[in-house]
């Protein structure tokens, strides 16, 4: 569905701002692109979301919420791949040096082409399939689009330079020597992962389990617009599911497996079919949503929205493309709401697999696992590397400790790898975090030997819904918006 012609956008906007819901910060200093100040309304309104929110979802699956703190080392969104990853592309006006993201400011152009009268059906096909493959794109074939279709800046129609990369994530240091590089957190997830053995003890060892946390997350838009919409600073609340790998049934299914709502899969785009009305029940059971665990929780991302005042009918779940995924995703859907601005995701519900925990594993040496009974025990063979303390001491100082809890928590491939370096070629060497260390046979016992075990360990899976709130309020405002017939003048 296009986005609603006939809707007034700037009469809710003054609305908003005359009765202080939220408004542009710093405002008598002429205001800051995409941060916003909530007046009392809008925190009334905020408040209450969050309480819904909280009633539905913490109070409903006994989640454990936490509130990690939003300034984050270095090392641990460098393992959770944000540092390297987490950016988008960037053009500039070589004029006046205005930035632009490149492939908003592509999309709209060819949307915009798309739509022209002058253009030619063959034409239409090819700006189609450069639509759908667009996320795909990285900063050459975004720059051979604008060459080609001659895209300029649309605030000044002066030439663009070529697309660059550019980091989402606020930098800072923490303290006061420089020493300690840090970022605003760009999501809440990696407090919940980097606290994951706390909270399993917690929980007495047992998966599945969830955990939530509300907060305030960064990104460094490059253009952020269309109000509450894309910001640079806003709330999230976000729940991260432990689930064994080998079994994502959910207990409570069945109560949700009647709960109808709009699908768009990906094999529906790919072929240009439009959205499916169905039950979540037969999503799951075709294979359309892979397991009952995602099911579940998309059903209850449902009701929530609805519960909380969006149109069920400008409502639907879009699956991610496989060229738009997430880097540490395999599956994700978006919950997505039809406004004026088109159809915007709200809320995300991503299949994470066990790619995060096992990041923060390998930067920090910590088995960040779960243990899983087994039905009867099961001969199994143990390689352990077992630390000379002294040596390692001796030779890394500092260090020694870290190097000492790696060795400790070296999985049995990793154990049987270092005993054949150690065999055959004198030493291994050893990386924990951006450094390698060398270690030779004195620093490190080997020992090999079988036994019944009763247990094994997992790596769980996450399954993660992650709500934007402050565009859940905003598709609210705007569903709920109503102007009376013949008296325009009130709202």
């Amino acid at each position: 569905m296009p986005p609603i012609a006939s809707f007034d956008r700037g009469k809710l906007e003054d609305l908003l701002k005359q009765k202080f819901f939220y408004d542009q910060a710093f405002s008598i200093y002429g205001g800051v692109q995409g941060l916003y100040d909530y007046g009392p309304m809008g925190c009334a309104m905020k408040a209450n979301l969050l309480a819904a929110w909280r009633q539905h979802f913490v109070l409903e699956d006994q989640l454990l919420e936490v509130d990690c703190s939003m300034l984050t080392p270095a090392p641990v969104l460098q393992a959770s791949g944000h540092v390297e990853r987490f950016t988008d592309f960037m053009v500039k006006d070589v004029e006046t040096g205005e930035c632009f993201r490149a492939d908003h400011l592509v999309k709209a152009n060819l949307e915009a082409k798309l739509k022209h009268k002058k253009t030619s059906e063959q034409e239409k096909e090819e700006l189609q399939r450069l639509l759908l493959q667009l996320d795909n794109f990285g900063g050459d074939e975004l720059n051979s689009l604008i060459r080609k279709y001659g895209m300029r800046s649309p605030a000044t129609n002066n030439e663009l330079s070529e697309p660059q990369q550019f980091n989402l994530m606020f930098a800072t240091m923490i303290g006061p020597t420089g020493q300690c590089q840090g970022y605003l957190r760009p999501e809440t997830a990696q407090g919940i992962f980097v606290n994951f053995q706390r909270l399993l003890q917690f929980n007495q060892g047992r998966i599945p389990f969830g955990a939530a946390q509300i907060g305030s997350a960064f990104r460094n838009e490059i253009s952020p617009r269309s109000g509450l919409i894309r910001v640079r600073e806003f709330a999230m609340a976000e729940i991260e599911y432990f689930v064994d790998p080998t079994d994502k049934q959910h207990p409570k299914f069945d109560r949700v497996k009647d709960v109808e709502m709009t699908i768009y899969s990906a094999c529906s785009q790919m072929d240009g079919l439009p959205a499916k009305r169905m039950t979540i029940g037969e999503a799951v059971a075709q294979g359309i949503v892979a397991n009952q665990t995602l099911g579940y929780f998309m059903a209850r991302i449902h009701m929530f929205l609805v519960l909380i005042g969006v149109d069920p009918n400008r409502l639907r779940f879009r699956q991610h493309l496989s060229n738009e995924m997430a880097h540490y995703a395999c599956d994700c859907w978006d919950a997505e709401c039809q406004t004026s601005y088109g159809w915007i995701e709200c809320v995300g519900c991503a299949d994470r697999s066990c790619y995060d925990l096992t990041q923060h594993a390998k930067a920090t040496g910590t088995r960040l696992v779960a243990e899983k009974r087994l039905p009867e025990p099961r001969l199994t063979k143990v390689c352990e590397c077992i630390p000379n303390k002294q040596a390692i001491g001796k030779a890394f100082r500092a260090d020694a400790k870290s190097i000492t809890n790696r060795l400790a928590a070296l999985t049995l491939t990793d154990a049987i790898s270092v005993k054949e370096d150690l065999t055959t070629k004198g030493s291994t060497q050893l990386v924990i975090g951006d450094k390698e260390y060398k270690i030779d046979p004195c620093m490190v016992h080997i020992k090999e030997y079988e036994t019944n075990v009763q247990v094994e360990e997992i790596v769980p899976n996450v399954i993660e819904p992650s709500f934007g709130i402050g565009r859940l309020l905003y598709t609210v405002f705007e569903h709920s918006f109503r102007v009376r017939e013949g008296d325009e003048q009130r709202t």
